[in-house]
């Protein structure tokens, strides 16, 4: 058996994309549109594993999605935790769990899947403004 990837639904492509790509730093590996189905698959991949893939899902027809939390989260780990959470910070991404113990880190994505950050390796020693900052929202 081999892992091939994890779906979640999208409401706006661009925004999805921008987020997964432009901030969290995967790539696009493949596109799919089905005019019968009347949805887009864009397969994702971090450069270091790309065969462990997000599927992002694309109803055409506007659906509301609820419960992002319900999903549970993905998990990629991070070379420098601090500076991929300043990275995303700097790009409009609220840190909902900081780093406080340089080692995880919880964003959303758009669609308020969660996202968990983990420092490869040993933790890094706990550094302002991350140990101190508070949590924010749900993660």
């Amino acid at each position: 058996m081999k892992y091939l990837h994890t779906m979640v639904r999208v409401a706006d492509i661009d925004e999805s994309l921008d987020f997964y790509c432009n901030k969290l730093g995967l790539k696009e590996l493949r596109r799919r549109d089905s005019e019968a189905g009347r949805f887009t698959l864009i397969f994702l991949g971090a450069d270091e594993n790309p065969d462990a893939q997000v599927e992002l899902t694309y109803n055409w027809d506007p659906e509301e999605y609820t419960g992002g939390r319900n999903f549970g989260h993905l998990a990629y780990a991070v070379d420098d935790i601090y500076a991929t959470c300043q990275h995303l910070m700097d790009n409009g991404v609220t840190i909902n769990r900081p780093p406080r113990d340089g080692h995880m880190a919880f964003v959303r994505s758009p669609d308020n899947i969660s996202i968990e950050l983990l420092q490869k390796g040993d933790a890094l020693p706990p550094r302002e403004p991350w140990a101190s900052m508070p949590n924010t929202g749900e993660w």
